[in-house]
């Protein structure tokens, strides 16, 4: 499995510095979110800072923008770090796709299928395979004069990724993605009973091989070598399980588990704004389910006994946190992405 570490980024000259103590502490890569800010130009310092880093957008936002928009900026992604970059998309939330930004939204799984089909027809016609010519239910894109194609290069055969959660995208994912974005909040319960036959009937649809499509997944984990150690960290994992856990979406993936009536008394916190009584709902065995707390020693291992045979790469939540809090937390990082990658 690759380790990755999830960063927002920061200004240039910060993710460019960030990047190099990435890359020396060994970790496999970078995956940026894209939430106040657009995550193109910081990759492009990170990449030019830690040469050998692998780098991803987890997730940008696919409907805001033109899927030639999309594809001309992970193409020249794709050149400039020597293929190492794949395009991660998503379809973020209706409220934030049609009142931020300004564009269609609904239905998202139907949008996505035709805006993944549509951002491949671009780059097979920027490799010069096939004539631009994508004729979809909401993506329609058939002119790209030679001059305007982008230039040629050998590293053309760009991945493109979309996160999913509900069964009807992750089936989508199956479909056409050749890589999913795993929600933070999961369980191996929810990959095993949930994710993995959804895409599996996808893939089968198109005639696909499910093993071939990556897992991406982030991780809450939460190390130290003591209780105390840990304890920022843990607070950190249970509001911000508390917070996505809010979203009526994603009961079931308290229900399944057990935990019936969470996600309404979440909801219902959220509303009230009680971020206390929010954290304290997220019990010490739903943490067992959805994170892994642990002495640093113990990491490696838990990783790799939960997720080996599943994840193509780990995404570690909350290791910039850690770092940034601890600047000495690197090195430990660095030994347990180490042990990962060796596994």
């Amino acid at each position: 499995m690759d380790f990755d570490l999830m960063t927002g980024g920061g200004s240039w000259a910060e993710t460019a510095e960030f990047a190099r103590l990435v890359e020396t502490h060994g970790f496999s890569g970078m995956v940026f979110t894209e939430t106040s800010e657009a995550p193109w130009m910081k990759i492009a310092a990170a990449a030019t800072a830690a040469p050998t880093l692998h780098f991803s957008t987890g997730i940008a936002v696919a409907f805001a923008r033109s899927p030639m928009v999309s594809a001309a900026v992970a193409w020249e992604l794709a050149r400039n770090t020597g293929g190492r970059f794949r395009l991660g998309l998503g379809s973020q939330v209706k409220a934030h796709v049609e009142r931020r930004y300004s564009a269609e939204f609904a239905p998202p799984a139907a949008r996505m299928r035709d805006y993944v089909g549509a951002v491949k027809a671009s780059l097979r016609a920027f490799r010069r395979d096939e004539r631009l010519d994508h004729d979809g239910p909401y993506y329609r894109m058939n002119l790209l004069p030679e001059a305007w194609a982008p230039p040629k290069h050998d590293f053309g055969d760009v991945a493109v990724d979309i996160s999913a959660v509900g069964p009807v995208m992750c089936r989508v994912a199956g479909e056409v993605a050749d890589g999913i974005h795993v929600h933070p909040l999961h369980s191996m319960h929810y990959l095993t009973t949930r994710l993995l036959p959804s895409v599996a009937d996808g893939a089968a649809a198109a005639v696909r091989d499910p093993s071939e499509i990556d897992l991406i997944i982030p991780v809450f984990a939460a190390p130290g070598d003591t209780p105390e150690a840990r304890a920022p960290l843990v607070r950190r994992v249970r509001s911000q399980i508390a917070f996505y856990g809010s979203t009526p979406n994603y009961a079931y993936q308290f229900d399944d588990l057990g935990f019936e009536g969470v996600t309404p008394r979440l909801s219902g916190l959220i509303r009230a704004g009680d971020l206390e009584a929010m954290s304290a709902t997220i019990t010490d065995e739903m943490l067992e389910h959805f994170a892994i707390i642990c002495p640093w020693d113990d990491l490696a291992d838990r990783l790799i006994e939960r997720y080996q045979g599943t994840a193509a790469r780990l995404v570690m939540y909350l290791a910039e946190e850690s770092i940034r809090r601890d600047p000495t937390a690197a090195g430990r990082w660095g030994e347990v992405a180490s042990a990962v990658r060796n596994a």
